[in-house]
């Protein structure tokens, strides 16, 4: 009851009532924005996380030593480990691509439409076209912003250029083919939505030209003067493939499955997960989410020295007070509890409306992202900048609940030395002076 009064503002405490009332404007502020950051923060590192892998796989298998043209049977016998959800095969090159207005550099890669259902992301993110008769079409897949910069659409035709084409006596020359586009994609991350081309697999080998001809078992060579009947007769064209992709049911079991993966592999190939290949990436962001709770954690802790500084003043303007309830038999620890839950008190209001707040904004992050854009006329967030089209923000219950521990505990920790300061109050002395 005590401790209630001393929180309600009167005339004589106003300036006391105000400092109280910006401490727990600054909790509030520094456990909202803690929140907010984490979330968005999370939400970023899920949201990379999944584009990432969901075309990329938690494991890429390459090939070494032999020519891979045995891609379909390494990947059936992959996809048969214990932990496996999916493997996919696929053709791999650099190329330069020109469209209507321009032309840009895209990594091409070849699959069949039965490995592209393997990839919900990429599969259901078709804006334009579709995936009908795939292997039978010699057409092409291209995101939405390659579209958008080379001036295309479905039913366009894209030119692919690559250096490593026929050789000739001079030296060989440029692979020059032009390609119908079936299908716009948008997967809603820049890198994969501006980079990426997909084709058939057989068009993708025939074009990157990987395979070779073999003479058939049984057959002798044909002489120089055979006619090309003969000689088509003769020969068999193997293809090959660039690496098997391998897709896990727990991201990080990869150093469980790579023994397993290398053993059902039956050949030599070289297994890289994603935790490697982006290592330096995630690492990167761990480090910045730290950082970011360390330097947002000082507001929460200028608030709570607010608080040591709002009780001190307290203390001292409740001195007769204390004394006259020294006097009628309130023990030291009745008055240091008084005062430890006024400040409490002080620190749970400030720290239960940063939590409402925080909350409310970190649900609510791309909506509100979307409108102050709006208002002031600047692109937050770009989408060229941080790779996403979209603001993403999850909030973790564990991190809240960390925030709110912190925030209550040094509000606790802030009340003990005033509190135990007005304990220390000698009645007669504070009686005498007042």
């Amino acid at each position: 009851m005590v401790s209630g009064r001393y929180l309600r503002a009167r005339r004589s405490d106003a300036f006391i009532s105000v400092i109280a009332a910006l401490t727990m404007i600054g909790i509030a502020i520094g456990v909202a924005t803690l929140i907010v950051v984490m979330s968005v923060m999370n939400g970023f590192r899920d949201e990379l996380l999944s584009k990432i892998l969901g075309l990329n796989g938690h494991f890429t298998a390459f090939p070494i030593e032999e020519t891979f043209d045995d891609y379909e049977a390494v990947r059936d016998r992959l996809e048969g480990v214990d932990g496996v959800v999916s493997a996919v095969a696929f053709v791999e090159g650099q190329a330069l691509v020109t469209g209507t207005y321009n032309s840009t550099g895209a990594n091409v890669r070849g699959m069949t439409l039965a490995d592209i259902e393997k990839l919900p992301l990429l599969y259901s993110s078709a804006l334009a076209g579709g995936w009908e008769d795939w292997d039978d079409l010699e057409g092409v897949a291209i995101g939405s912003r390659m579209a958008s910069q080379l001036g295309v659409t479905v039913g366009d035709t894209i030119t692919i250029v690559t250096p490593n084409g026929p050789r000739t006596p001079l030296g060989s020359t440029p692979q020059i083919r032009s390609y119908p586009v079936n299908v716009v994609f948008d997967v809603g991350m820049v890198e994969f939505d501006s980079l990426f081309i997909f084709m058939p697999i057989r068009a993708a080998q025939n074009y990157f030209r990987l395979y070779e001809d073999r003479l058939r078992e049984g057959m002798e060579e044909p002489d120089i003067m055979a006619s090309d009947e003969e000689i088509d007769a003769a020969y068999e064209r193997i293809y090959t493939a660039t690496a098997v992709e391998v897709f896990l049911n727990d991201p990080d079991a990869t150093w469980d499955r790579q023994l397993d993966l290398e053993q059902a592999a039956g050949r030599p190939m070289v297994f890289t997960d994603w935790q490697r290949r982006n290592a330096t990436f995630f690492s990167a962001l761990q480090v910045e989410r730290v950082v970011m709770f360390t330097i947002l954690s000082m507001i929460v802790l200028v608030a709570a020295f607010n608080i040591i500084s709002s009780l001190v003043m307290l203390v001292k303007d409740k001195g007769a007070d204390i004394a006259v309830l020294r006097t009628m038999g309130a023990t030291r620890s009745s008055i240091m509890r008084i005062f430890c839950i006024t400040g409490t008190a002080i620190g749970f209001i400030g720290t239960f409306a940063g939590f409402l707040l925080g909350l409310v904004l970190a649900l609510n992050a791309e909506s509100i992202r979307a409108w102050v854009s709006s208002v002031i006329g600047v692109a937050l967030f770009p989408p060229e900048v941080f790779m996403l089209s979209q603001l993403p923000s999850r909030v973790d219950a564990l991190e809240v609940t960390v925030v709110l521990v912190m925030a209550l505990g040094l509000s606790f920790l802030a009340t003990l030395y005033p509190a135990w300061r007005a304990a220390q109050y000698d009645p007669v002395e504070a009686l005498r002076y007042e």
